[in-house]
């Protein structure tokens, strides 16, 4: 609950810190972060890091608990059709044997299976869920949220939006500092397109990390820095409802966890003090992070979060490979180096770069002889530190580890979990075919007609045509522009609309007096299971086009189990991700092209950019599947080509015949 802090002088948000293993989280414990987020082995947006079984975490959050730091474990996982058993074991394990104070999730599903697994603790809403409506924020606790974790992308003044609108009884989470994701978190399905591992199941490949080739120059266009508010966290102090300050950075190592915290504690509790944010400063300069932005922080100064110049990984630059004489290479380093100390050799989005460990002491200035795997990278090459155990810092994990050897392991209790899902509902009457423009077009034309809308859109139709258009909602909705939507979205209504499809669950709240309107949920709320599709209906849906990321037999197994009519896009372009900035140095609708020369471009349509690969999803020939599934609006999406992009030399059917990781 958010309690009137704001003329509390002892109000201070949670520093929560991330850990992706054991010593990142004795790490954050050893520097006295208030709150720690950490993933299991399964459902976490993190699977690439270590992350823990639940024998070892039950013990670290009691340890954890000793000393008044909370635990919140990261499910922020889309679950697929088969997995809601599953997940709802692992739920209820936790809540037996680890006992969070808190889960985050971004699958409504969550919700659901936290329920009937009788889970007794907090939920946060993931950023993955894409939370931007202030209008919104009242259906949370109805739906047993506490919190929201924000998304990057907001400005100050668009988290005081959302902050003012803050019922009392629910919290907001904001990050303040670590890697930025080019995309719109949630909105990303570049990983999946290209090759079945999906970012929203924490199985992100980063292809915008990569050189792409634009104009003759390849750069790395997509690739962000890391975001750090640094001084600017004093402007949330003047917030209460924000009660988290969230560090990311789950694949990063315990240096970076320890010296992040504490300077986001001095940050805090010394906001006024210049020599304590002097020393913050230093303490975030050797985390061994990206160079940073305050990206869209001030809505005055917003930046571009991308650098094209700058090598995409993380950690301090100590050198240079050397031209080799003869025999292995070699560097000459340009700081101090510790034994154990990390190092990668060569930039980690080209191949053949390499990790290799100190083994002594090294004064700055001395050559260093690299290991023979090093042979064949280029003179020039970087060399950067990206982990170090000082003795300090691995004297204090010793002793903590030693308190966590006292603790007793926690009983194996077997799970008793019994899945409730809904009803299904039975697929009826012929199917629709919606074909879904950003202009409409004029004459007659087969199927449903559909429009994404825009503030600034003309609608020219017919008023006797409103009730039969499907108007569609975009994926995001800045809070800065929802007071245009809610008046676009009343003066539709007031002209004869009845059939709107939300990109977001939220996008309902948008709506004046709902009883004789039609809600669909668009493919970009992720659809994926059964009790997600029944927390869809609690919300006062009526279908559902599924996410589609699904892979064919998730895609046919849906609809037995679905309490609402289901849809499907079965055609056109779909988007690698939807981003709120673009690099200057790129020009929209021009050929871009990955390091394996697949072509794309991008579009800005109002405040977002859509970056589309040159090649359109079509599933039509799994038609009639679908229909024999129980599938009964099947979407057509157009877009206008650019004119600079050459015509498509195939077609794409996603992860129909894939195993989506």
């Amino acid at each position: 609950m958010v309690e009137n802090t704001k003329n509390d002088p002892g109000f201070k948000p949670e520093i929560l810190a991330p850990a992706g293993g054991r010593d990142s989280f004795l790490a954050a414990l050893s520097a006295g972060a208030d709150s720690i987020y950490c993933g299991l082995k399964h459902f976490s947006a993190r699977m690439q890091a270590e992350n823990f079984s639940i024998p070892e975490l039950a013990r670290l959050a009691a340890l954890a608990r000793e000393k008044g730091c909370k635990t919140y474990i990261a499910f922020n996982s889309m679950v697929k059709p088969n997995e809601l058993e599953q997940a709802g074991r692992l739920v209820q394990r936790i809540t037996d044997t680890v006992q969070p104070e808190a889960i985050i999730v971004q699958d409504l599903a969550l919700v659901n299976l936290a329920g009937q697994a009788d889970y007794t603790g907090h939920i946060h809403l993931s950023t993955l869920a894409a939370m931007t409506s202030a209008q919104a924020l009242s259906m949370m606790s109805n739906m047993h949220i506490s919190r929201v974790v924000l998304p990057r992308e907001l400005s100050i003044d668009e988290i005081k939006t959302l902050a003012a609108s803050c019922p009392q009884e629910l919290e907001l989470e904001t990050f303040v500092h670590g890697a930025l994701c080019y995309a719109v978190s949630g909105r990303c399905y570049w990983s999946s397109f290209l090759g079945g591992k999906s970012g929203l199941r924490g199985r992100c490949v980063q292809p915008c990390r990569r050189l792409y080739t634009h104009q003759g120059h390849s750069k790395r266009f997509f690739s962000c820095q890391d975001l750090s508010l640094d001084v600017l966290t004093k402007l949330l102090l003047d917030i209460p409802q924000i009660r988290a300050w969230k560090i990311e950075g789950r694949k990063k190592g315990p240096h970076y966890v320890f010296y992040t915290v504490r300077a986001y504690q001095l940050m805090r509790d010394h906001s006024q003090d210049p020599e304590a944010r002097k020393t913050a400063l230093d303490l975030l300069g050797q985390a061994l992070g990206r160079k940073t932005t305050h990206y869209r922080f001030l809505p005055q100064r917003p930046f571009c979060p991308v650098d094209i110049e700058r090598d995409t990984g993380s950690g301090m630059f100590v050198g240079k490979v050397l031209p080799a004489q003869s025999g292995p290479p070699q560097f000459k380093t340009r700081e101090s180096l510790l034994a154990g100390d990390m190092l990668r050799i060569g930039s980690e989005d080209l191949p053949g770069h390499t990790v290799y460990k100190i083994s002594a002491y090294t004064p700055k200035g001395k050559k260093i002889t690299l290991p023979q795997r090093a042979k064949g990278i280029a003179p020039g090459s970087p060399v950067v530190l990206i982990d170090r155990r000082e003795p300090e810092l691995a004297n204090r994990l010793h002793r903590l580890e030693k308190q966590l050897d006292l603790l007793s392991k926690p009983a194996q209790k077997q799970a008793e979990f019994s899945l409730r899902l809904p009803s299904p509902v039975q697929a009826a009457g012929r199917a629709e075919h919606v074909n879904v423009r950003p202009v409409l077009p004029q004459g007659r034309t087969k199927g449903t007609p559909g429009l994404w809308l825009s503030p600034v859109l003309r609608i020219t139709a017919s008023k006797t045509v409103y009730p039969r258009i499907w108007f569609w909602l975009p994926p995001v909705i800045w809070p800065e522009e929802e007071g245009r939507w809610i008046r676009l979205l009343h003066n539709l209504v007031r002209s004869g609309a009845r059939k709107f499809c939300c990109n977001a669950p939220w996008q309902v709240s948008l709506f004046p007096a709902r009883e004789d309107l039609l809600f669909w949920a668009g493919p970009y709320c992720n659809s994926s299971n059964a009790l997600a599709l029944e927390e869809l209906q609690k919300l006062g849906f009526s279908g559902a086009v599924i996410s589609p990321e699904l892979a064919a037999e998730d895609i046919l197994s849906l609809p037995h189990s679905a309490p609402l009519p289901l849809g499907v896009v079965l055609s056109g372009p779909w988007p690698l991700c939807v981003a709120r900035s673009i690099h200057p140095d790129i020009k929209p609708g021009s050929l871009l092209q990955s390091p394996k020369k697949e072509p794309s471009y991008v579009q800005k349509k109002g405040p977002l950019i859509y970056h589309f690969p040159n090649w359109e999803l079509d599933i039509s020939a799994h038609q009639r599947k679908l229909e024999t599934a129980g599938y009964r609006l099947f979407v057509h999406l157009h877009e206008r080509r650019p004119a600079k992009m050459p015509a498509p030399q195939r077609t794409t059917s996603f992860n129909w015949d894939l195993n989506l990781l």
